[in-house]
């Protein structure tokens, strides 16, 4: 049997609704129990993610006996932030739970399917994420840098200030980035400065939040709620208040998840999300819950994929081309689910579970009825509960060390109806051939003592290799340089 971790990490497994477990729901198995309230904390196969591994062999919390598995199932681990899963789940779902867990995973595992050296890597990347050290740089504009969490030899600086409402970025070729904001109605150039912060110049203003810029064939799209704008040259025209011409697509213009975000896809086209007009509701027969992609003079406007309820970060793998995408979870639900996700779209086509099932595992209480949650594609990794995950990168280059390369970094903008606040960090998904090898935070230390100092948007790569993260709330664009050996 295998022994049971529960070290001194904190744990944080996810709660569910009681009426999730009413009489009249339908029977779980074992597994299916796992996936709807472990594994959000303890990973898909208990290779652990926020909380601890679970195959680990060794015990901290009694002895390594079944029955005291139900307990500490049953009666949580408080000091731990490990709730106390009775009565959410009844005696026989726990005992159910219990006999699964000490049974260990399937072989199938993520970490099975890794060589060694490639298992190495992910290792180490984790293991550096997790020994993380305080940025190294001082106070800058009222915000303390050293409260900010990252791994060693990294070191973390304010590179543009004065970006109100900063979203989206978008890095030419010449070095200038290019920044959406929301409220704010602005398009901003950022200019490098040698051994200066950069120059903020304001490109356009008065626009309905405009949180999505794209470059593609030296032109700079713009996703506003109910049109898309181009402006052409734009490198050579930024400090010239430019002019605009409207991109002819028809899109939604709802508020309610209405902001757009735009990406250049390797296939020449321009890729658009419309997000659900609602909290919950039925949106198949509609244009909402969607992903589009168009010609980039707003012809040939077609489905992309559909069951998403509001992606606001997508980016493409930088060997396969595939398109993967941070969704977030619906709410009214409880604190602790469903999960936000990240998602894989290889082919065009695919139905990724909105409104009927969310995380991939858990059947929407109003419209899951008939339904399965086997029907849609399962999301590739699970973010969390609220988290709000915005933009996200593949790391491509080379400044970083190498376990840090070719793998997927996530903006969690954070929480804003959870009782204690969850987000608020850059988190480092480690990948082997596009599978989740492990989640690790980071840059953490946008929310201290539940007080919030910054929450990140975006992420973007220099041609240096040092890494930008966008910033709404400060106003600030920071600067990611690694300085070890």
């Amino acid at each position: 049997m295998h022994k049971i971790a529960l070290p001194a990490a904190a744990i944080s497994m996810a709660f569910v609704t009681a009426s999730a477990f009413s009489s009249d729901a339908p029977k779980l198995t074992a597994d299916k129990l796992y996936q709807q309230n472990c594994a959000i904390c303890h990973g898909a196969r208990m290779e652990g993610a926020v909380g601890p591994s679970l195959v680990d062999k060794e015990w901290l919390h009694g002895a390594p006996t079944r029955d005291n598995l139900v307990k500490i199932i049953a009666k949580g681990v408080p000091e731990k932030n490990m709730p106390a899963w009775s009565p959410a789940l009844t005696n026989a779902q726990i005992a159910l739970l219990a006999d699964y867990v000490a049974a260990g995973p399937k072989p199938a595992s993520a970490k099975a399917m890794a060589t060694p050296a490639t298992a190495a890597t992910a290792a180490a990347a984790s293991k550096a994420a997790t020994a993380a050290t305080s940025a190294t740089a001082a106070d800058a504009d009222g915000i303390d840098l050293s409260g900010f969490k990252l791994p060693q030899g990294f070191r973390i600086s304010v590179y543009a200030d004065g970006v109100d409402a900063a979203r989206s970025l978008a890095v030419s070729p010449s070095g200038i980035v290019y920044v959406g904001s929301r409220k704010a109605g602005k398009v901003y150039a950022l200019v490098p400065r040698a051994g200066q912060k950069a120059e903020v110049i304001t490109i356009a203003s008065g626009l309905e939040n405009p949180i999505g810029v794209a470059l593609l064939n030296g032109a700079l799209y713009v996703g506003e709620i109910g049109r898309v704008i181009r402006f052409d040259n734009i490198d050579q025209h930024y400090a010239q208040q430019p002019k605009y011409a409207v991109v002819k697509v028809n899109l939604p213009n709802d508020k309610w998840h209405g902001e757009k975000i735009i990406k250049a896809g390797p296939d020449g086209k321009l890729y658009i999300p419309v997000g659900a007009p609602c909290n919950i509701c039925d949106t198949d027969d509609t244009k909402h819950a969607k992903i589009y992609r168009m010609n980039a003079d707003g012809s040939g406007l077609e489905e992309y994929a559909r069951g998403v309820r509001n992606t606001v970060g997508f980016a493409f793998h930088p060997t396969t081309k595939a398109l993967w995408f941070t969704d977030n979870g619906r709410d009214e639900l409880g604190d602790n689910t469903p999960s936000c996700e990240l998602n894989i779209a290889p082919k065009a086509g695919l139905h990724f579970g909105f409104p009927y099932c969310h995380g991939g595992v858990l059947p929407d209480p109003k419209f899951g009825a008939g339904r399965q949650c086997e029907e849609f594609v399962e999301p590739v990794a699970k973010l969390g509960p609220h988290v709000a995950p915005l933009g996200l990168t593949f790391y491509t280059g080379k400044q970083f060390p190498e376990a840090y390369r070719n793998n997927v970094y996530v903006a969690n903008h954070g929480s804003w109806n959870r009782t204690t606040k969850s987000g608020y960090e850059v988190r480092l998904i480690t990948l082997y051939n596009s599978k989740v090898v492990s989640d690790t935070a980071f840059i953490s230390g946008f929310l201290r003592d539940e007080e919030v100092v910054g929450r990140p948007v975006d992420i973007a790569t220099l041609a240096d290799g040092s890494m930008l993260v966008s910033d709404d709330f400060g106003g600030r664009i920071f600067r990611i340089t690694y300085e070890g050996k």
